[in-house]
């Protein structure tokens, strides 16, 4: 499939991001503790650190393996939190994150409905699926949100490493393309 690396919705546009992000990413959320503490990275101790991932960004884009949306008010490019998708064969997993002052609006529902209806869309994709942990009830509420369905606990899955450097158990959801 072709990912088109723009996106509009009502209120938002998905728009592939640019090094000209830094700033945005780095002052709207990486360093902040609340935003992070279920995300797989530790927060952002300068922004040479959001560089090198937005580096990353362009490398997945490349590649095809890791496409990742900067997420932007309709009318105003300021980034206030990404979205991605990472497409392995016949399944594709989504992450998200947003800055905390616009938690709460629906906004990472808006702007993964039209990303998961694409993947389901291609013939050749069967599953797309999220993991959040047990304990983010605002993560799940999300997931659910996005048509996906609660499969089950993954248990001692992975390492939010702003909470513990044990490996934690995430809940895991799904969208399945019926045949």
């Amino acid at each position: 499939m072709i990912w088109p690396e723009t996106i509009r919705t009502d209120r938002l546009v998905l728009r592939r991001p640019t090094g000209a992000d830094a700033s945005a990413i780095f002052d709207g959320y990486a360093q902040d503790l609340e935003v992070v503490r279920y995300l797989v990275w530790r927060p952002h101790r300068s922004i040479d650190d959001t560089r090198a991932y937005l580096d990353q960004c362009q490398a997945g884009w490349e590649a095809g393996t890791d496409l990742t949306w900067a997420l932007t008010l309709l009318g105003d490019d300021r980034l206030i939190g990404m979205i991605g998708l990472r497409p392995r064969g016949f399944k594709q997993d989504i992450g998200y994150v947003l800055a905390r002052a616009h938690w709460g609006r629906g906004l990472v529902v808006e702007a993964g409905r039209p990303i998961i209806d694409l993947s389901v869309s291609d013939p050749a994709v069967h599953r797309v699926w999220a993991t959040c942990d047990v304990d983010n009830r605002a993560s799940a509420r999300v997931l659910e949100k996005l048509g996906m369905s609660l499969e089950g606990v993954l248990r001692r899955w992975i390492v939010h490493p702003n909470v513990s450097a044990e490996p934690r158990d995430s809940l895991c959801y799904a969208r399945v393309r019926e045949t």
